[in-house]
């Protein structure tokens, strides 16, 4: 379980294919305070940490993980935002985030406004229903609060901190983005249907 609150930039090492996807991420962690088997979101994926080394960590992606989200356009040197697991005590200061990522969305519309950058993407048709104005969602791995919805398109606003924080200072037009939907809205749309 996560927060959304990202807490480093990692940077794609090595891909290799062996069987399953097998990613290198280079880090500013400590990664000697790492546990093998460790959970580490990488751009909103729960994703397991099986080798570690001084500045980097190695996970496996399987096959089903890249084809539901935008880890088949990773490659060596892209930037990728890092959370480490939520533990016990820690400080909320995001949202409920569980690293499992629902479909990918575009970014359709960049424009800066003041020192902020709103940007507009394209949900999923079957995702879009759980997007609302004011309610939460995981983009990249970042918890994020929507601002305005029309039908399956949403706008989200990024502060510079966030935008110096995160990889999203460098979002363009075209992006493909991991989209985690609110839990609290897949429950109640659950409940809405059998209700």
């Amino acid at each position: 379980m996560f927060t959304g609150i990202i807490t480093d930039i990692g940077t794609i090492a090595e891909l290799h294919q062996e069987g399953d996807l097998r990613v290198r991420i280079t880090t500013g962690y400590d990664t000697a305070g790492i546990d093998m088997g460790a959970s580490i979101a990488s751009d909103g994926v729960c994703l397991t940490v099986v080798d570690l080394g001084p500045d980097w960590y190695d996970v496996q992606v399987s096959a089903e993980t890249v084809s539901k989200t935008n880890l088949s356009a990773w490659s060596p040197g892209k930037r990728v935002n890092l959370e480490r697991a939520l533990r016990v005590g820690d400080e909320l200061g995001g949202h409920i985030v569980s690293g499992h990522v629902d479909g990918v969305a575009e970014v359709i519309s960049v424009v800066d406004e003041g020192d902020s950058t709103r940007v507009q993407l394209r949900a999923p048709a079957a995702l879009s229903r759980f997007i609302a104005p004011k309610g939460s969602v995981a983009l990249n791995g970042t918890s994020l609060t929507v601002n305005e919805v029309e039908g399956d398109v949403f706008g989200i606003n990024f502060i510079p901190h966030t935008k110096e924080v995160t990889t999203w200072g460098d979002v363009a037009v075209g992006d493909a983005v991991n989209l985690e939907i609110d839990t609290l809205a897949r429950y109640v749309a659950r409940l809405a249907e059998v209700g």
